[in-house]
């Protein structure tokens, strides 16, 4: 009887001390750090609560005042957070990486991608063509400037509010050709992915956490960025297309 009394005791205690750490991030790394969440929940008793958004509605959210305990975004912008003191100095934690990719909706023909003056000519003759309004729209944009193709293709170009999915716009049939981040369109459904960006046009985004400067629970937050960065979640990031740090 003790022993029983004194089991309950204890999991009522670890009831009591654990704690909700709230996140925002973007659906790039949904997959993932879902993924993720759930051993570190298990783990530490903890429970993690997810708010999803483009990388540009996130920077704008959390500059505009918005509170998480852990934010998750394209480096750049979480560099940006912490000039302007919205995220703890130092508190940077590089996770992942990801390339950007083409994808077209399912069943259509498989377009060739897989060379530089390829990929040009598809781009050429397709219908209509979605790039997203984030870090990968804006280099794709990039691209295509590069290219000489800007002008020709500009009335194709379909670019959705930040945090839109380029895959679902593709499994609708409202764009025939679709760039966005590996992680989102290599495991989305109603699509068929091509393929990564030539090496030679490809860019990556590393995404990374920071410890919010007003975070309720900064030290469950610290610990849930230690788990995205830990060598056991390697396999998770990978599966989901993108690379570890």
């Amino acid at each position: 009887m003790r022993n029983a009394i004194a089991l309950v005791s204890c999991l009522v205690a670890g009831l009591a001390s654990a704690v909700d750490v709230r996140v925002l991030a973007p659906n790039a790394v949904k997959e993932s750090i879902t993924t993720i969440a759930g051993r570190y929940e298990l783990a530490s008793g903890n429970l993690v609560i997810f708010s999803w958004a483009g990388t540009e509605s996130i920077t704008k959210r959390v500059s505009e005042g918005e509170v998480f305990d852990v934010v998750v975004n394209a480096a750049q912008n979480i560099d940006s957070l912490v000039a302007e003191g919205r995220l703890v100095t130092g508190s940077r934690t590089d996770f992942a990486k990801s390339a950007i990719g083409v994808a077209v909706q399912a069943g259509l023909p498989r377009p060739d991608v897989a060379t530089v003056d390829a990929l040009r000519q598809t781009v050429l003759k397709a219908n209509s063509i979605a790039i997203s309004s984030g870090t990968s729209g804006r280099h794709v944009a990039d691209v295509f400037q590069r290219l000489g193709i800007a002008n020709q293709i500009a009335n194709k170009i379909k670019q959705p509010p930040s945090g839109s999915q380029i895959a679902e716009l593709l499994a609708r049939g409202e764009a025939e050709l679709g760039f966005q981040q590996v992680s989102e369109l290599l495991h989305a459904s109603g699509v068929d992915f091509l393929g990564s960006l030539p090496t030679e046009i490809q860019s990556y985004t590393i995404y990374s956490a920071g410890l919010h400067a007003s975070a309720s629970e900064p030290e469950a937050a610290r610990d849930f960025m230690k788990t995205l960065a830990s060598p056991a979640s390697v396999e998770e990031i990978k599966k989901t297309g993108m690379e570890s740090m």
